[in-house]
């Protein structure tokens, strides 16, 4: 779950993409269809495609992101004209070295014209110029196969699975209020088996590891008095999967809350559906923000530690979607022994997220 300000592009470009309800189709409960809910839908206000993962074992680890974002604005979609800001097209990615303590991140931002920027409607097809993520589909599983690249940093990678889509909320229905169009239809891929040609400064690396992706999209997200989410996915070391969100007020209470855990068959558990947050520390960034890492889950009388590979995972998004958000490889920990690797989102918290 992923989003950082979207309404921050230059204001010449969405000066109009302030919230008009009629504008926008709401997320109503539906059958998803696959591959063409892959896709793009663009008729909707905001979408996301969004790729994590761990690479390599002990100190050496890694973590991973590419994120690609679509978002409509209100701009008039029968103008002819291929500038016309009718949509736009983001990607966020990151690479976080824990033995060197580096985290290095790039954003990449443009409107959607087919050509050097393009968001495929029948399945996963999206490209920014040279950095691209894409599904393809084999005998017996598929794959993800995704590369981004900047001047520090490059990384191309194989994510493949041979499991089912996990369908949130109601059959991909996902609440994040109580009115129903406070709602995406929101999918994942998890486990996925990850091979990735990595490379920093002078070093390349080819190693594997484990990933997750998520794929959003929704004309209407934050419920009244919400600032931002906390959203966490893991993959568990027995083969399930853990997602968790929560959004927050101002006063960093959760005013709306949902988990979804799921064993190593991807079939549903009761484990974790009473799982509370509850931050554990405090961590000042450079943007001079305090983000609540490391980050505690509450389940009863148990206590599980998200640790942090590194604490400086704060992805500065101010060229792109606009704005500061932390975004991070996290181990989760009971009573110090490892029992899962995967992903943290911390949003809103230097100032209330836009949508």
């Amino acid at each position: 779950m992923v989003v950082a300000g979207l309404s921050a592009w230059p204001a010449q470009a969405v000066a109009a993409a302030a919230a008009d309800a009629p504008f926008y189709p709401i997320v109503k409960p539906r059958r998803l269809n696959f591959p063409r809910d892959y896709g793009s839908h663009p008729e909707y206000r905001t979408e996301w495609w969004y790729l994590t993962g761990w690479l390599g074992k002990g100190p050496s680890a890694m973590g991973f992101q590419l994120t690609f974002f679509r978002s409509r604005t209100q701009h008039a979609p029968e103008n002819p004209s291929r500038l016309a800001p009718s949509q736009l097209l983001f990607a966020h990615a990151a690479l976080a070295i824990g033995q060197e303590n580096v985290f290095l991140h790039a954003n990449r931002a443009g409107r959607l014209n087919g050509t050097s920027l393009h968001a495929d409607a029948s399945d996963t097809d999206l490209r920014i110029e040279d950095w691209s993520l894409r599904r393809t589909q084999g005998n017996a599983s598929e794959t993800y196969e995704g590369r981004f690249s900047d001047k520090d940093f490059s990384l191309s990678f194989g994510a493949s699975t041979d499991q089912k889509v996990i369908l949130r909320g109601r059959d991909g229905f996902s609440q994040k209020g109580p009115k129903p169009e406070q709602s995406s239809h929101y999918y994942s891929r998890a486990p996925l088996r990850v091979n990735a040609n990595v490379q920093w400064g002078k070093q390349k690396k080819a190693l594997q590891g484990q990933a997750w992706l998520d794929h959003e999209w929704s004309s209407q997200l934050l419920m009244p008095g919400a600032v931002g989410w906390d959203w966490v996915g893991i993959n568990l070391l027995d083969g399930g999967t853990l997602m968790a969100f929560r959004i927050r007020n101002k006063q960093s209470e959760a005013i709306y809350a949902h988990v979804d855990a799921r064993d190593r068959e991807g079939q549903p558990t009761k484990n974790w559906d009473s799982l509370r947050w509850q931050a554990s520390g405090s961590w000042r960034s450079k943007s001079l923000i305090d983000y609540p890492v490391p980050m505690d889950l509450v389940l009863g009388a148990e206590l599980f530690r998200l640790l942090p590979l590194m604490m400086a995972q704060e992805v500065d998004a101010r060229a792109s979607t606009g704005g500061f958000y932390w975004e991070g490889a996290v181990s989760l920990m009971k009573d110090e022994r490892l029992i899962g690797r995967g992903f943290l989102e911390l949003t809103g918290y230097g100032a209330p997220l836009r949508l």
